[in-house]
Parts: structure tokens; C-alpha cells; sequence
């Protein structure tokens, strides 16, 4: 993807020369490690094996948001920063999340098969039993960066709103402001008609969503997954939805399917196989816009560390990290649009 005008400026600003190159196995990456300065991510897992290679790296900038395929710990114990494009993508998630909301909501999925296959009047019957989704209520697992914009979207169709979180307190008042009801995992599983996953994997979160968790769930519930496919037990959510309990699920990351992979088959996986799920392949923060922002973002924080300048905190996902090269605080005038 050539550059844009605004990396451009920053190359000749602070004299960058990158060197781009594909590497997505330990085997790949090796060689390009030991020497590097500053490393890009995108999507390519960076292993312990992989850091402990990094002899004078002073930044992993993820161009992205989540860091759980990078070795962060020993990133942090070696002194290298790593930070991240936190917001980068909050509007399309938002929208995404939505999308699949009212789309299972109104059977989408069905109706089209419906259509095509000329069954008019059983899309009619199972229409006329469909819930208004005024006064229904979602529940957002994960009262981050997105939720408080899905919140506001929901809103905007009469859903009520339930919201849950590790740290309870540090969502409270924001979700006071928006009329959205803080509660605990297992009251907002069972008062939600739809249950949205909106937090980063890490050892306490994945499975989270697991066979005892879809029992609390309403009968008849729906499960949205934009974050994570290791949040969900996908066996057990399999079982969920056959046996009807769940009515449907919006997944757009997968534990078993693996997208950031050249040529791929078609995925040889259950979810693929039901009628009353909607599936999409891990694009659900994807935009021109979020794009951008995602690179500028990016380069802003690599810029930052190596003119010898923090980033701004929130970019940084590491915060306790000592780096390897001391860093004055951050430069403002480097994240000004």
C-alpha cells in the first residue's frame, strides 16, 4: 500500500527509512529483527521468541488495536514500548454491531433463503412472530471506547441499555450520563435480548462467553461478537444456537477460522453452516476514514518515540514499561491534525 502524503512529510521530517516486508512466521521475521529501531504490526502474531530478538528496538507500533498476539510482557521487561490506534475504528464498530443487531432482529438471514427458495409464507408466519425491538434490551459486555457509541445508536431504536465491565467504577458516570444501567456479568446475561462483546482478549476474558455463560442468556437471545472469536467457546455457541435456545449470533472474528491467511479455502467450520447466524470476516472496523486514521496513528506514535517523545498515554498499551532509551514527555504538536 504506497504511503500517504502525510508519511511522506514525516520520512523527510525525521529522516524515516522504513523497510517493509512480509512476515507473518517466526522463520519470516527473524531475520529482519535484530536490527530495528521500530517495528510495524498489522496483523502477524509477534511471539516471545520474536521480542527477545529485539536487540535495540525501541517501539512495536500496532497498527491496530489489539495487542493480544504480541508478547507485551516481555516487550515491557525489554523496555520497548508498545502502543497502539485505540479509537481508530469506534464509529464502525458501532455501526457494524448494529447492522447485525437489527439484521438478526428482523431475521435477515432467513428471509433472504426465504425469498429465493419461494417460501413466502413461511416468511410471513415467522415474521408475525418477531418481538418490536423498541423496549428490548441490549447488553454491552465491555464499556470501553465503543460502547458508550453503541449505546447512543441503540438508544436511538428504544432499546434499553444494560453495561458491565471489569473496573465498574470507571464507566459509571458516562453510562449515568447516557441512561445506560450498570450491572454484572451474569444480571446482564440474563435481562438481555441481545449481548454485544466489546473487550480485548487476554487469559481472564477468553471463553468468557463458554457453555455455563449461553445457559444464563434469555431463551431466544442473540450474541454479537466483533472483538474476539477466543471470547466464545465456539462449540458450545454451536450447540447454543441447533438447540434454539440462542435465535441467532452476529460473529465477525472467529477462534476457528483463520482470516489474515493468503488463498484461504472456504472456512470448513459449523457457524458456517446454520441459517440463523450472520457472519463477516473480521472487517467489522474497516473504512477509508478508519484506515486512516488507523496509519496516522501509527506513524504518529513511531514518530513521537523516535524524536525521543512519549506518545500521548492512551496510545500506549504497556503504561508501566521503563523504556530502553529515556523519553521526554509527550510533544503535543506531534499529534495535532
Amino acid at each position: 500500500m504506497p504511503i500517504s502524503p502525510f508519511e511522506e512529510g514525516l520520512h523527510r521530517q525525521y529522516d524515516l527509512s522504513p523497510l517493509r516486508v512480509e512476515a507473518n512466521t517466526p522463520e519470516e521475521q527473524l531475520p529482519h529483527l535484530r536490527d530495528c529501531d521500530a517495528l510495524f504490526i498489522i496483523s502477524a502474531p509477534l511471539k516471545a521468541e520474536m521480542v527477545e530478538r529485539l536487540e535495540k528496538c525501541r517501539l512495536i507500533s500496532r497498527l491496530g488495536n489489539g495487542t493480544d498476539k504480541i508478547a507485551v510482557d516481555l516487550a515491557t521487561k525489554k523496555g520497548i514500548l508498545v502502543t497502539n490506534a485505540p479509537f481508530f475504528c469506534v464509529a464502525e464498530m458501532a455501526d457494524h454491531i448494529l447492522a447485525m443487531l437489527l439484521g438478526l432482529a428482523r431475521k435477515l438471514p432467513q428471509m433472504g433463503r426465504y425469498l429465493k427458495a419461494g417460501a413466502f409464507g413461511r416468511a410471513r408466519d415467522e415474521s408475525l412472530a418477531l418481538p418490536r425491538l423498541a423496549g428490548l434490551t441490549l447488553g454491552i459486555v465491555g464499556f470501553g471506547a465503543t460502547g458508550p457509541e453503541v449505546a447512543r445508536r441503540a438508544q436511538a431504536f428504544g432499546l434499553r441499555v444494560l453495561a458491565t465491565r471489569r473496573n465498574m467504577n470507571a464507566g459509571r458516570q458516562q453510562a449515568e450520563q447516557l441512561g445506560v444501567e450498570m450491572v454484572d456479568l451474569d444480571t446482564l446475561l440474563r435481562r438481555s435480548d441481545f449481548v454485544s462483546l466489546q473487550l480485548p482478549l487476554t487469559p481472564e476474558t477468553r471463553h468468557l462467553i463458554d457453555a455455563a455463560a449461553l445457559r444464563k442468556m434469555k431463551p431466544g437471545a442473540i450474541l454479537i461478537n466483533t472483538s474476539r472469536g477466543a471470547l466464545v467457546d465456539e462449540d458450545a455457541l454451536v450447540e447454543a444456537l441447533r438447540s434454539g435456545h440462542l435465535a441467532g449470533a452476529g460473529i465477525d472474528t472467529f477462534e476457528g477460522i483463520e482470516i489474515f491467511v493468503d488463498n484461504p479455502p472456504p472456512p470448513c467450520h459449523p457457524l458456517v453452516e446454520l441459517d440463523n447466524v450472520l457472519l463477516t470476516p473480521h472487517v467489522s472496523g474497516l473504512s477509508v476514514q478508519a484506515s486512516q486514521d488507523c496509519t496516522r496513528t501509527g506513524v504518529r506514535n513511531l514518530v513521537s518515540v523516535l524524536s525521543g517523545h512519549l506518545p500521548p498515554p492512551e496510545n500506549i498499551v504497556n503504561k508501566g514499561v521503563v523504556p530502553r532509551f529515556p523519553l521526554k514527555p509527550p510533544d503535543p504538536a506531534l499529534f495535532a491534525d
